[in-house]
């Protein structure tokens, strides 16, 4: 096996399908900080199982999506290793099921990332051509603090950019 990246935030959805495009919100103002070297933030959006490499190359994994748990609207979500595809079988959008197949790939192919994680809300409307839902727009900063404490947990600290990213 070649040598993997310390941690891989993987950032999934469309932002053209309403709160689906929570990762592409979360996505942008991650990478507004500097996590250093070993930590890669990638933009998913609905790749499927192009992500497998990516997976792959991930000793851990931290997930950023919309996550339809059932819960109200807006709720921040978080799932830690096993509960993670396991959770995914009641899928939000077809870029969720490609997630599955990938980990499961990634699974037998002896390439599982040692820890998992993935932040989230439960979305209010999936709906082609609508922004975030207001009630996801206000949970963003709580799904930003916490993928921040689960990037922490695994030793990652972000530093402001002395170089600013263009958006």
């Amino acid at each position: 096996m070649t040598d993997r990246t310390a941690t891989v935030v993987l950032a999934l959805g469309n932002p053209l399908m309403g709160d689906d495009g929570l990762g592409a919100e979360v996505l942008g103002r991650l990478q507004a900080w500097d996590w250093g070297s070993d930590v890669v933030i990638v933009d998913g959006e609905t790749w499927g199982l192009r992500l497998l490499p990516m997976v792959e190359a991930a000793h851990r994994l931290l997930v950023i999506d919309a996550i339809d748990i059932g819960a109200e609207p807006g709720t921040v979500v978080f799932l830690g290793g096993a509960d993670l595809p396991r959770r995914l079988d009641t899928a939000l959008s077809p870029h969720q099921v490609g997630l599955r197949d990938v980990l499961a790939l990634a699974d037998l192919r002896g390439a599982y990332p040692s820890e998992l994680a993935a932040v989230g809300v439960q979305p209010d409307r999936v709906v082609f051509g609508e922004p975030l839902s207001p009630v996801v727009a206000r949970a963003v900063e709580g799904v930003i603090a916490a993928a921040v404490r689960q990037l922490a947990a695994w030793g990652h600290v972000a530093r402001e950019r002395q170089d600013p990213v263009c958006a």
